[in-house]
Order: structure tokens, then C-alpha cells, then sequence
């Protein structure tokens, strides 16, 4: 009984960490393409090795579902942008200025 327990347990265990990483993958990408879609709209133009080191450093090489999630956060952020007021343009782009420059995105 034990036995069947803690592999039940050890299973369930290792769903939730697959869950976690799934997770996290879909946050990193929604946040990262926050960034990327506000390049153009901002008047910025981000250092391409700069955002490949920062994939390398926080994205698996085994995760599938990275690029896919960002390529639709990319997508659906632009959409958004044609309605931003010019205030919710300012404010938006200050801060995507300041987090591109603290990951080294801007020079």
C-alpha cells in the first residue's frame, strides 16, 4: 500500500513540476513579448544578441511551447496597440524602455 502511495505521490509530483514549467514558459513568453511587440511602437531598437542570451539563459532548449507563446503574445499585443490612448503610450512605453535597459536589450 505504501508502495502504491508514494508512486501515486512521485507521479502526481512530476505532473505538477511539467504543469510549473508549462507555466512558467507561458509567463516568460507573455512577458518577454510584452517587450519585443512595443520595439516598434516605441521608437526602440533592441540588441539581438542581448535577447538571444537572455532565451538561452531562462528558456530550455527542450521547451516546445515557448516560441509558439510568444509569437501569440507578439501577435495579440500589437493588436492592442491601436487603441492606446497617447497617455497609455507614454506610460507604456516608458516602462518597456526601462526593462528592455535593465535585461540589456537597449545599448
Amino acid at each position: 500500500m505504501k508502495l502504491k502511495l508514494t508512486a501515486a505521490l512521485l507521479a502526481m509530483g512530476a505532473s505538477m513540476s511539467a504543469a510549473h514549467a508549462a507555466y512558467n514558459a507561458l509567463v516568460l513568453a507573455n512577458e518577454l513579448g510584452n517587450v519585443l511587440a512595443a520595439e516598434e511602437l516605441c521608437g526602440l531598437t533592441f540588441d539581438q544578441p542581448a535577447i538571444a542570451a537572455f532565451i538561452e539563459k531562462r528558456v530550455p532548449a527542450d521547451d516546445m511551447s515557448f516560441a509558439g507563446f510568444l509569437q501569440m503574445q507578439v501577435d495579440g499585443i500589437r493588436m492592442g496597440f491601436a487603441d492606446m490612448s497617447a497617455s497609455q503610450k507614454t506610460a507604456h512605453c516608458t516602462q518597456i524602455r526601462r526593462v528592455a535597459k535593465s535585461y540589456g536589450f537597449l545599448n
